[in-house]
């Protein structure tokens, strides 16, 4: 008699999106713990996803797609065991609770939690952790999670091609006469205090991609960072862009945001205007790196550290 096969459910947390512009209210709500923003806050953040999409919401869509392309590259690689993906979300529904109940009433008992995020911070993927464990010990989910991925050899080799490829656009350049700046989203200051592993984390890979392409004209910079009254991870993206510029430092600069692995308001709004504008003023040639979004060296990294967490069960 053969053996029933095992099943593990795959709960693939991400920050979540609102899927239409008469969302946003309700979405910024959540993001401000249940306190509405002024109506000022609303049109600001209204403006910016009308700038980059005119009302069309492309991480939604993009997370879809990732969530789908993780679940067929688990199956495909390790026939053994069926993986079924599920979605939770940190702003927006289905939230990561919402997650973790489907997973049980599909009748599955054992999960692994993973972030659309390659580096840990107590702030941000242990958050999504958080809520997953405390959902899966209320039902009685056997649940077990990534914490993070930041130096998995397809994860560098997928953004080393993609700052390979940013520095053939400046035609005629030497890689060494370009700047590149490595970006991850910002967190309050008081992180460091807590010796939090995440800025570490953000080095080892810019470092490792720095080794593979021995790049010699770099930096670190923050982009994003919330308006809350305290202190936020410095350089932002637009300071480093002015100090390039005044200590004529650089002509050209490469942004690789290496802590988003998809397309969202932080790269549509945040780089590809705010970024791109201030280049411009400044007189700048700025490129971005493409976003990973479904790319296959990705996925290969994401279904690897799954299911090798999922072994340790």
């Amino acid at each position: 008699m053969s053996q029933p096969i095992r099943r593990v459910g795959v709960l693939v947390m991400s920050y979540g999106t609102p899927e239409s512009l008469d969302q946003i209210e309700a979405y910024y709500t959540h993001i401000r713990r249940g306190h509405p923003p002024t109506p000022e806050q609303l049109q600001d953040l209204k403006d910016r996803y009308e700038a980059i999409v005119g009302g069309v919401f492309p991480l939604r869509e993009n997370t879809d797609k990732q969530v789908k392309a993780l679940e067929a590259r688990l199956n495909e690689k390790h026939p053994g065991t069926a993986f079924i993906c599920y979605q939770g979300l940190k702003h927006a529904a289905p939230f990561i609770e919402d997650g973790v109940e489907r997973m049980v009433q599909d009748g599955l008992e054992e999960a692994v939690g993973v972030v659309l995020a390659p580096h840990y911070s107590v702030m941000s993927v242990g958050g999504y952790i958080k809520r997953a464990e405390e959902k899966a010990k209320e039902l009685g989910l056997k649940m077990s999670f990534v914490r993070s991925y930041q130096l998995h050899p397809k994860l560098i080799d997928a953004l080393t091609e993609r700052v390979e490829e940013g520095l053939r656009r400046f035609e005629g350049v030497d890689k060494d006469q370009v700047r590149v700046v490595f970006t991850a989203h910002s967190l309050p200051e008081k992180i460091l205090e807590m010796k939090d592993p995440y800025p570490e984390q953000l080095l080892e890979t810019s470092k490792a991609i720095v080794d593979r392409l021995g790049l010699t004209n770099w930096q670190f910079g923050w982009q994003s960072a919330g308006k809350t009254g305290v202190p936020w991870l410095a350089p932002d993206i637009l300071d480093v862009l002015q100090t390039i510029r005044t200590e004529n430092q650089a002509d050209n600069v490469l942004v690789c945001p290496i802590g988003f692995v998809s397309d969202h308001l932080e790269i549509l709004y945040d780089l590809d205007i705010e970024a791109q504008q201030t280049a411009k003023e400044l007189g700048l040639h700025l490129e971005r790196t493409l976003s990973l979004n479904t790319d296959p060296l990705y996925m290969e990294a994401l279904s690897d550290v799954v299911y090798a967490q999922a072994e340790r069960v």
